[in-house]
């Protein structure tokens, strides 16, 4: 049984969708680590959150709170090492939000777009492409199963530094 026109697309989508929930779960996370690094409780520290708009400010700010003198080492190095891997996917993520779609003669999607001018020393840099195929799909993939193995052991750090929660 054949695909009809779109199908694929609508897959693909479909999978884009999911890694976004895992990533926003994920992301909501760092309220708990920014409450219990600041030692605030939660309503205090889903204001910080709010307040900062972009995720890579949140992750700063965690990354930045573990780094202060007093903080165990033990601690700062788990919330060292989530917040990396956090980051790490976040750059696939950024990709397939921040793109536009270029679509073949049969109506499916082939490749991504990247939305972003890289200024370089005498030029600029734009429109770098991907292809929407298997190794992409499975990147998806992988990336959300990574943000549910990163939502465990931030959970982890919550209940093992008795974060507020």
């Amino acid at each position: 049984m054949s695909q009809k026109p779109g199908e694929a697309f609508d897959a693909f989508l479909l999978l884009v969708g999911k890694l976004n929930y895992a990533w926003t779960n994920t992301e909501s996370l760092l309220i708990h680590m920014i409450g219990g690094l600041a030692k605030v409780d939660s309503e205090t520290a889903t204001i910080i959150f709010l307040t900062l708009n972009t995720s890579r400010a949140r992750i700063d700010l965690v990354q930045r709170l573990a780094k202060r003198d007093g903080t165990d080492p033990r601690e700062r190095h788990a919330i060292l090492n989530v917040t990396d891997r956090i980051q790490k996917v976040g750059h696939l993520r950024n990709r397939y939000n921040h793109c536009i779609y270029t679509f073949d003669d049969n109506a499916e999607v082939s490749h991504t777009i990247l939305m972003r001018i890289a200024d370089r020393k005498d030029a600029i840099k734009m429109g770098r492409t991907d292809p929407v195929d298997l190794k992409a799909t499975a990147g998806i993939e992988q990336a959300i199963t990574d943000l549910r193995d990163i939502n465990h052991e931030i959970w982890s750090i919550l209940r093992d530094y008795r974060y507020p929660h």
